[in-house]
C-alpha cells in the first residue's frame, strides 16, 4: 500500500492517492469493495461502496462500481479530493510519559492504546501529536514523520526514542537499522514453550488472505518477506500461558506477535492473531469465566517494550532504559500465577 501528498489520477489538479495496490497473479475474481475491506484498516463495506459511488475507486485508470470484480495484476487506486489526514498535523495538548530528555533526544514510555502516528481511522489523539505540541522543529524522518526513529503497535506498551535535531534522527536511524540498538520486549503468550529459550528465524510479510495481518514465508516463498529474528527466554511458566522475553534482532511490523503465532504461541489476548480466544486449557466453564476475566484485566495483547538501549548520538554513551511493566499486564499475570499455583 502507498500514501503519497502528491495529486494523482487523470484530475491532477485534485485527487489524492490515498491507497494502491496491485492485485495478485493468483487473485480469483472477488468483488472489490470485499477485497479493499481485507486490505484497508478500518473501512468498512459501506464507506468503500459509498468511494465508489462517487467514483473514487480506479482499477487500471478507470473508475469501477463496487461489484466490479478484482482479476490478477489489477491496478488499484482510491483517489480522493483531499490529501490524506495522516499528513495534516495538528499539535495536541495530551500527556507525555517522559523517562529522559536532553538537547538531543527524548525517550517516552508510550501508554497502550495510544497510536504512534496518525493513520488511516486514527488521524488525531497520537503520539506525534502530542509531540509536536510539547517541542517545536522536530526533524522529520524519511516518511515525514517529525521525531520518530522507530514505532511501536497500538496496543503495546513501553519505550521509544524520540530525535530532538537532524543529527540526532540520523544517528538514531542508522543504529535501528544497523541493529545495534537493543530492544526487549515482556509478553505473555498461550501454551507451554518447550524450550527455556530460542531464536525464531522467518521472513515476515502480507498475509496474502488478510492484508491487516503479517505472516511468516518459508522456502520458496521466502522472497514474499523480509527477513526477521527473535530470541526468546522464558522468565515464567504459568499454566497454559508462559511469560517470556523477546530481543529484537530486526524491526518488522507485528515482528513478535507473527513469529510467537508461527510457533505455536500466540500473544494473549491479541485479537489480531487470534488470541483472544482460549487456545489452551480445559474445557471447565470456571476455566473459560477466568480468562474472560484475565481478558477483561487485560483488554489489548499482552505486550510491553521493557528495555531500550542505543548509543547518544553526540555524546558515544551508551544509554540503557527499564520500563516497569504497567499495571493491566501485572495484575493479568498475577491472576495466572495464583491459578499456576491451583492447578498442581
Amino acid at each position: 500500500m502507498t500514501t503519497t501528498t502528491q495529486p494523482a489520477g487523470d484530475n491532477d489538479d485534485e485527487l489524492y492517492e490515498h491507497h494502491s495496490f496491485v492485485a495478485d497473479k493468483g487473485q480469483t475474481p472477488l468483488r472489490i469493495d470485499k477485497y479493499l475491506m481485507n486490505r484497508i484498516e478500518n473501512a468498512t463495506r459501506n464507506k468503500i461502496q459509498a468511494a465508489a459511488k462517487d467514483g473514487s475507486i480506479y482499477v487500471n485508470g478507470t473508475p469501477v462500481k463496487s461489484n466490479y470484480k478484482v482479476k490478477p495484476l489489477d491496478k488499484i487506486r482510491v483517489l480522493l479530493e483531499h490529501p490524506p489526514y495522516e499528513y495534516l498535523l495538528t499539535p495536541e495538548d495530551l500527556p507525555l510519559d517522559v523517562v529522559y530528555e536532553d538537547d538531543q533526544l527524548l525517550v517516552v514510555n508510550k501508554a497502550a492504546g495510544m497510536v504512534v502516528h496518525p493513520g488511516h481511522g486514527n488521524y488525531s489523539g497520537t503520539l506525534i501529536n502530542a509531540l509536536i505540541f510539547h517541542f517545536e522543529n522536530l526533524p522529520n524522518n524519511s516518511s515525514e514523520r517529525p521525531g520518530l526513529v522507530h514505532r511501536i503497535d497500538k496496543d503495546t506498551s513501553g519505550l521509544l526514542v524520540v530525535a530532538k535535531t537532524e543529527q540526532a534522527m540520523t544517528h538514531l536511524s542508522k543504529q535501528f537499522f544497523n541493529k545495534t540498538s537493543e530492544r526487549e520486549y515482556v509478553a505473555i503468550v498461550w501454551g507451554n514453550i518447550d524450550e527455556d529459550e530460542g531464536t525464531i528465524e522467518g521472513h515476515i510479510g502480507r498475509h496474502p488472505k488478510n492484508r491487516l495481518q503479517n505472516t511468516v514465508f518459508e522456502g520458496d516463498d521466502e522472497d514474499k518477506g523480509k527477513p526477521a529474528v527473535t530470541h526468546y527466554k522464558v522468565i515464567e511458566r504459568l499454566g497454559y500461558v508462559t511469560l517470556v522475553t523477546c530481543k529484537l534482532e530486526t524491526g518488522r511490523t507485528h515482528q513478535i506477535r507473527v513469529h510467537m503465532k508461527h510457533i505455536g504461541h500466540t500473544l494473549f489476548n491479541d485479537a489480531r492473531y487470534g488470541g483472544e480466544r482460549i487456545l489452551k486449557g480445559t474445557t471447565f466453564s470456571k476455566y473459560k469465566q477466568f480468562v474472560d476475566n484475565c481478558f477483561k484485566i487485560l483488554p489489548r495483547q499482552a505486550l510491553h517494550a521493557r528495555t531500550l538501549g542505543f548509543v547518544h548520538p553526540t555524546t558515544g554513551e551508551q544509554m540503557r532504559f527499564d520500563s516497569p511493566i504497567p499495571d493491566d499486564m501485572q495484575q493479568c499475570i498475577e491472576k495466572w500465577r495464583h491459578y499456576a499455583t491451583h492447578m498442581q
